[in-house]
C-alpha cells in the first residue's frame, strides 16, 4: 500500500522538500512537501508526500491527488484555514490505496468565525464539508478542529479505513452557536470507521448510503452496518436512524451496534424515525426498517436533554429486534411507536 503522512519538522522540510532533486527523465522526486496551494497542485511524480504546517489563504481550497506516495515519519502540526467564502470542501483527498498517518496532525477550520447558531440553514455562509475523502486508503491519527459545519465527508470508491481520528467541535457548544457540525457523513461502501472520538452539535456519524459499513451512530439510508467500539460525546443526537417521511425506495436493514459509548447533550440518546424531517410526526410507510440489533458488548447511551432517551417513530418496521445489549439512561422515558409488525426484545431503556 502506498502512503501519505502529515509531517512538520522544519529541518526535514528544508532538507527533503526544498532541496528535492530535480526530475530527470521519468525519475520521481523522493519527497514533495505540501506547504502552499501551488505545491499541492501536482504530486503525481512524488514518492513521499509530506503535509507541512501552514495557513491556507482565504478563497483557496486544497485537493490532494497523489497515487505514488511513500510513508514518512511525522510530527504534530496543523494546517490553518483562513476565513473564506469558498463553498467546501476546503481540503480534499482523492487518493488510490493510500496509507495516511497524520501523526496527530490537525486541520483547523476556525469554526468560531462562522458559527452563529444557524448552521447551513442560514446566516454566515459556512464551507462544508470541511474535509472530503474520495478514492481509497487507510487514514489514521489526525484531528479535525472547529469545522465551520460538517466536518468529514467520506465518498470513497473502494475499501477504506478511518481510525484514531478526533473531531473536536466542542467549542461550538458555547452559547449554542455551533450547528450542523456532523462528525462523519458517509456515502460509500466497504468503509471501516473505528476507534474515533467526536465532540459536536449534530450527528456524530450519518450514513446517507452504502453497504458493508463498520462503525456506529447515525444511519440515514444503509444496508448491513456494524457500529462498534466508538465513543461519541456531546452530540445533539447520540445515534439516529432517519428516513424521509415521503421516501418510497429506502431500506434500512441489518444494523448492529456493539460496545458503543454514546452521550447526547440535547435531544434523543437513540432515535429511529420514519418521519424525517421531524423526529416524531406522521411516519411514512413507503420505506422499510428491519433487523436493528444491539448485541455483544453493551452499548451505553445517555442524554442530558429533556427528550426521551430512546425514541422510535416507525410506520413500516419489520422483524424481531434484539436490544439485549442496550443500556440507555437519562432524559425522559422512552417513546416507542412501532407499526408494521416489528417487536423489540430485551434492553434497558
Amino acid at each position: 500500500m502506498q502512503s501519505l503522512v502529515a509531517f512538520v519538522t522544519l529541518a526535514a522540510l528544508f532538507s527533503s522538500s526544498l532541496a528535492s532533486p530535480t526530475k530527470t527523465g521519468t525519475a520521481k522526486r523522493a519527497t514533495c512537501t505540501v506547504d502552499s496551494v501551488a505545491s499541492a497542485a501536482d504530486l503525481s511524480d512524488c514518492t513521499d508526500v509530506e503535509i507541512a504546517a501552514w495557513s491556507v489563504p482565504s478563497g483557496d481550497v486544497i485537493k490532494i491527488q497523489s497515487h505514488h506516495v511513500q510513508a514518512a515519519s511525522g510530527a504534530v502540526g496543523s494546517v490553518n484555514f483562513t476565513f473564506t467564502d469558498a463553498s467546501g470542501p476546503l481540503w480534499e483527498f482523492d487518493t488510490d490505496n493510500v496509507d495516511f498517518n497524520g501523526n496527530g496532525f490537525s486541520f483547523l477550520g476556525n469554526g468560531p468565525l462562522y458559527w452563529d447558531g444557524l448552521g447551513t440553514d442560514g446566516g454566515v455562509p459556512k464551507p462544508h464539508p470541511f474535509v472530503k475523502f474520495e478514492g481509497s486508503g487507510t487514514f489514521t491519527n489526525f484531528i479535525i478542529k472547529d469545522s465551520p459545519a460538517q466536518a468529514i465527508s467520506i465518498g470513497t470508491t473502494a475499501a477504506s479505513t478511518f481510525t484514531d481520528i478526533l473531531v473536536d467541535n466542542l467549542d461550538g457548544t458555547t452559547d449554542g452557536l455551533g450547528a450542523n457540525t456532523d462528525g462523519f457523513d458517509v456515502s460509500a461502501s466497504d468503509v471501516t470507521i473505528s476507534g474515533n472520538t467526536v465532540f459536536n452539535q449534530d450527528d456524530c456519524l450519518a450514513i446517507n448510503s452504502g453497504t458493508n459499513i463498520l462503525s456506529k451512530t447515525t444511519c440515514a439510508l444503509a444496508d448491513t452496518c456494524y457500529y462498534l467500539w466508538q465513543h461519541c460525546v456531546e452530540s445533539m443526537y447520540g445515534m439516529r436512524i432517519k428516513v424521509d417521511s415521503d421516501a418510497t425506495d429506502a431500506t434500512v436493514s441489518g444494523i448492529t451496534y456493539i460496545g458503543n459509548s454514546i452521550s447526547a447533550n440535547d435531544k434523543y440518546g437513540y432515535l429511529i424515525s420514519q418521519s424525517y424531517s421531524e423526529d416524531f410526526g406522521t411516519p411514512g410507510t413507503g420505506s422499510l426498517v428491519e433487523d436493528i440489533t444491539f448485541s455483544g458488548a453493551t452499548t451505553t447511551v445517555t442524554t442530558t436533554g429533556s427528550f426521551p432517551v430512546v425514541g422510535v417513530d416507525c410506520g413500516n418496521c419489520q422483524g424481531t429486534w434484539d436490544w439485549g445489549s442496550l443500556d440507555a439512561t437519562g432524559g425522559e422515558a422512552a417513546d416507542i411507536i412501532l407499526t408494521g409488525g416489528a417487536k423489540i426484545s430485551g434492553g434497558t431503556f
